[in-house]
């Protein structure tokens, strides 16, 4: 069975934009459809170091959402294999799938999803709680990345008490607030307006950078894609190098 992904610690400077051989062989998840099998991922081939900034660009429809879902054990591929720092998690259980994402990796989406019944500092607070951290350092840690993203006057505040930038930045806390080994952001800043969404790529990216995670972005704008070290476009099921 072919590699199709691995997430690793190595050391080496990112990848330049044309260095990446697209490689046959990975995952293929299939739906059904009309009686048939849909194939939406094919032959896909992925290796992401330490540190690296990608940017997955694509039309609406061609996969990009499912291929961050397989890549996060949210989605489960018909064929090939992923690894995250050296652990298969197409391999694993739910529990053990679980519990790699909580270690190594950090999710954003287009929405919050926040959890409307807690504040900023608890939602954030939260991945470590799950990890069984101790509650008061969970909060003290919650609280002083919330005041990285600009957030310290928010603490007590619950989703409903915030603008939709302050959410979103907020799930950039959440997410990052782990250290994870891998940032997986789909179309992080779609639903804000250029001006709010500057702000949050800023932010992240400035984290990121910092943790010296590898993050994937999923976006339709350019401007966000150029960010990257790699930009990449998925097509007809193929990950290929973006060509503007």
């Amino acid at each position: 069975m072919q590699r199709f992904i691995a997430f690793t610690d190595l050391v080496e400077p990112p990848l330049s934009p044309l260095s990446i051989p697209t490689v046959v062989g990975g995952p293929t998840p299939q739906y059904e459809g009309n009686n048939r099998d849909i194939e939406v991922l094919l032959g896909i081939s992925l290796n992401v170091i330490k540190g690296e900034r990608i940017a997955i660009m694509g039309s609406s429809g061609s996969g990009k959402t499912t291929l961050l879902q397989v890549m996060g054990g949210l989605d489960t591929a018909t064929s090939g294999s992923i690894e995250i720092n050296g652990e298969s998690i197409d391999k694993a259980n739910e529990n053990q799938k679980s519990d790699i994402r909580n270690r190594f990796l950090g999710f954003i989406y287009q929405f919050h999803h926040l959890l409307h019944e807690f504040t900023a500092q608890e939602n954030v607070a939260m991945p470590l709680l799950i990890r069984g951290k101790e509650k008061e350092s969970s909060m003290i840690e919650s609280a002083s990345i919330l005041d990285r993203v600009g957030l310290s006057k928010r603490l007590d505040h619950r989703p409903s008490e915030m603008s939709g930038g302050e959410r979103q930045r907020a799930a950039v806390a959440r997410a990052l607030i782990t250290k994870p080994s891998l940032i997986l952001a789909d179309e992080p800043t779609g639903n804000l307006d250029r001006g709010n969404g500057n702000q949050v790529m800023d932010l992240m990216l400035n984290i990121q950078k910092e943790i010296q995670s590898s993050i994937v972005i999923v976006t339709h704008d350019l401007s966000i894609a150029k960010t990257a070290d790699r930009i990449l476009e998925l097509r007809d099921g193929l990950l290929i190098n973006f060509e503007n």
